[in-house]
Formats: C-alpha cells, structure tokens, sequence
C-alpha cells in the first residue's frame, strides 16, 4: 500500500501470534482501501519491542530516575496491506514439525515446490534490483550482490543493525543450488564486502555480525542475512534454520571441482510449520519413512 497509512483506521480482528521472548505481537485486522474506503483491505499490524537506545543512560541521573516520564519509544510497527492468506498463514502462530530432507526428498516434493513458487511473491526484490524501490538506500552494489538494510531494522540502534544482500542472478532459488564453482568465490566476496560496509559505516570490526542463509525461506530468491551478533532472540536464528555463511563456504571447499555439490548430497533437518506450503506433503513423507522403521 503506497498511501499514507492512519493507524487509528485499523480495525482489529484477531491476535496471529505473540512472542513474549522476541517482544513482538501480530494482530489481523482491516484498514480502509485506499481507492474505495468502502471495502476494507485485510491488513497484519506486526508491532515489535528493539533494543534501547544506547543514550538512554545519559537520561538517568546517578542510577536513579527523577520522573517517570516517557524517555523513548523502541516500538516498531510493520504495515502489510493487503494481507493475503500467504501473510495471514506466515504469521500466524503454529505448531513446528522437526522434518529430515533428503536428497530425494528434495528432488520429488521440495524442487517442485520451488519452482511453482508464484512469481509475483518476490517482484519487490525484483524491483530492488532493477532499480526502482530502495535505491537511495543501497549500500553496496557488486556484480553479484546488493547490500542494503532489512526492513527489520529501525537504522538506528546499531546493536539491532541487521542488513540483507541480495543476489543479482537468478540461477540459486535456495541453498541446495550453491555449487563450488562459479558460487564459492562470489560467497567469500560476499563476505568481505559485507564485513566492509559494516566497519565503515557502523564501525563494527571483523566477527562483529552474523551472516547466515535461511533452509527453508521464506522467499525463494537466493539471499544472505547480516545481523549484529548482539541482536538475539531472532526466529530467523532457529536451529536447523539459519547455516552460517562461514560454515557453507567451508563446506564449498570441500568439494571436489566436477561433480554433486556437498549441499545437494546432504540431508537437511529444519523445523515446518503447520501453515508452512511444504508441511503436509512433508509430513507424510515423513510419517511414512516412521512407519517402515
């Protein structure tokens, strides 16, 4: 939605998810249609709690305070108008089953999966990287990647600082689809670039952020999260589901030149979530593998 949103015209439905160790809340409700103000548009408030300001200190007077007076909000609300059942099913609260990947999991359920993946659900990359959404806001661009902030982050505290690279290509959906070459050198440019950006404008040294790959993500256009090592508590940390960009590169170099990728010989174990489109063909793959064991 490209008009200014009034949040005082949001009418609440229902709450999607609340996570009291991440401070954040997803409620589903309705706001006005720009273009007829009659026919409400599904939208998802997702409001989220970040870190304090580092001058908050400076605001207390010998540990104590003098008032109770409001010294600063950290609250952060995203806007997604309209809200499809996509968004609806992402951000709702579900239930998680641990799931084992195998290359031929991959090959019969997952790929398919991928490759019907709606193209429309990623035009807002496309956008970015033709040019025209977030260029003012680009802070590094190579041949192979564009490094600009998530809109996760509020540029301002930097210990939440959490950045994205986006690929420029088009030939890697997902992690399985990373081969030594022509992908391993790309990788470590990736991450001296990043390292780079981060030194020079935040003035955070080497080992100061995390760079990691989602398996599975939420979008199938190949990506690398860059987050400050003092921002915890992130769903996107999960177990099984963030791979550290360090440890795929290492795993790159031990594969020979020719021949499968270590990645698409591995078998990967993530977590799913009930709304997840992979949960239920996955499932029963998954409960029939139990049922011969």
């Amino acid at each position: 939605m490209t008009a200014t949103i009034d949040l005082k015209d949001f009418v609440f439905d229902r709450v999607l998810d609340e996570d009291a160790l991440a401070h954040t809340l997803a409620v589903l409700g309705t706001l006005p249609s720009p273009s007829a103000p009659f026919a409400p548009l599904r939208a998802i408030l997702r409001f989220e709690r970040t870190a304090l300001s580092p001058t908050i200190a400076s605001q207390l007077s010998s540990g104590i305070l003098e008032s109770t007076k409001q010294i600063g909000s950290t609250d952060i609300i995203y806007v997604i108008c309209p809200a499809t059942d996509v968004h609806i099913r992402k951000y709702t609260k579900q239930d998680v089953l641990m799931v084992h990947e195998t290359p031929a999991l991959y090959r019969s359920i997952v790929k398919p999966y991928i490759l019907a993946f709606d193209p429309a659900r990623i035009q807002w990359v496309q956008d970015i990287l033709a040019g025209t959404a977030e260029a003012s806001n680009i802070l590094n661009a190579s041949p192979d990647f564009l490094i600009l902030p998530d809109m996760k982050w509020d540029t301002t505290n930097v210990s939440t600082l959490y950045l994205l690279a986006l690929y420029t290509h088009s030939d890697v959906h997902c992690m399985r689809d990373l081969r030594k070459k022509p992908h391993l050198e790309m990788l470590k440019t990736l991450r001296r670039d990043a390292s780079r950006v981060v030194q020079d404008k935040w003035g955070i040294d080497r080992g100061g952020v995390r760079m990691y790959i989602h398996y599975q993500p939420s979008y199938y256009h190949f990506h690398v999260h860059i987050v400050h090592t003092g921002h915890v508590g992130l769903h996107g940390m999960t177990v099984g589901q963030a791979h550290l960009l360090d440890d795929i590169i290492s795993l790159l170099e031990l594969d020979p030149d020719d021949g499968s990728s270590i990645l698409e010989r591995m078998t990967f174990t993530y977590g799913l979530g009930t709304e997840h489109g992979l949960y239920k063909p996955m499932a029963a793959a998954f409960a029939e593998v139990h049922d011969t064991d």
